[in-house]
Formats: structure tokens, C-alpha cells, sequence
């Protein structure tokens, strides 16, 4: 997508579908205000524990400005996932500029919730099941 390089520190890093998938989604929740934007707010949101989901971007540099999200969300048992690009996360986050990390965010009345539900069990089968098995097409 861009001409940066994806890091192989990336983990899980989500295939062209899923990360379509993701982005559409990342754009609907900023419409309904349930997006925090860049990687200080992810990590306010995990803290605060009402962060759904995280999403990185693959292709940040370096890295490791954003390598402490997952560990945190490890521990508050968020799943997370990387995409390729920095800049199309930028545009469904609705800005201009790159996004390195977006979070996600809870709301009970939330139109999404169904969304935001199956796109945590992708993530979730990513991670642990996908890396051993082939077939994706669960998600």
C-alpha cells in the first residue's frame, strides 16, 4: 500500500480482507464517535478499560513507539491487530495524516456492537488458530 516495508515484528498483521474489513469498520466507528485516534490515546483507553479493539499500523517507524500497545492490551485482555498501512488507516480514521494506532471504544447503545463482536473473534482466530491452520475463511 505504501512504500514502506511491514516489520516482521507485526503480530498478527491482517491479510488484504480482513484489513478492509477492519478499516470499514474503523471508519463507522469514527462516525459514531467511538474511535480514539494515535497511540497516546490507545493506550488512555486501555487504561481506562473501554477500548473494544486496537488496531497498529505495520508499517510505522520505527516500531517500537508502538510496540507497548499489545502488552497492555494483553493484560486487559483487548485483542489487538496490525495492518499494513500508516496512511489508509490515517483516512478511515477520518484524518488526513497517518495513524499509527487507533482504538476502538465501548458503547452500550452502540449500532456497531454486532460488528465490533465478530471482528474481535477474527482477530482472537488470527492470532491463535491461523498461524497453524490455512483455511481463513471463517472470518
Amino acid at each position: 500500500m505504501t512504500g514502506e516495508a511491514v516489520n516482521p515484528k507485526a503480530y498478527p498483521l491482517a491479510d488484504a480482507q480482513l484489513t478492509i474489513t477492519i478499516l470499514d469498520l474503523v471508519q463507522q466507528a469514527s462516525n459514531y464517535k467511538q474511535l480514539k485516534k494515535g497511540a497516546n490515546e490507545a493506550t488512555k483507553t486501555l487504561n481506562r478499560g473501554i477500548s473494544e479493539f486496537v488496531v497498529m499500523a505495520a508499517d510505522t517507524e520505527p516500531l517500537e513507539i508502538l510496540l507497548h500497545l499489545p502488552l497492555l492490551a494483553e493484560d486487559k485482555n483487548v485483542p489487538y491487530v496490525f495492518v499494513p498501512s500508516k496512511q489508509a488507516l490515517g483516512r478511515a480514521c477520518g484524518v488526513t495524516r497517518p495513524v499509527i494506532a487507533c482504538s476502538v471504544t465501548t458503547n452500550e447503545g452502540s449500532q456497531l456492537k454486532s460488528q465490533i463482536q465478530q471482528l474481535k473473534v477474527c482477530t482472537v482466530l488470527i492470532k491463535y488458530y491461523f498461524p497453524f491452520k490455512m483455511n481463513k475463511d471463517a472470518c
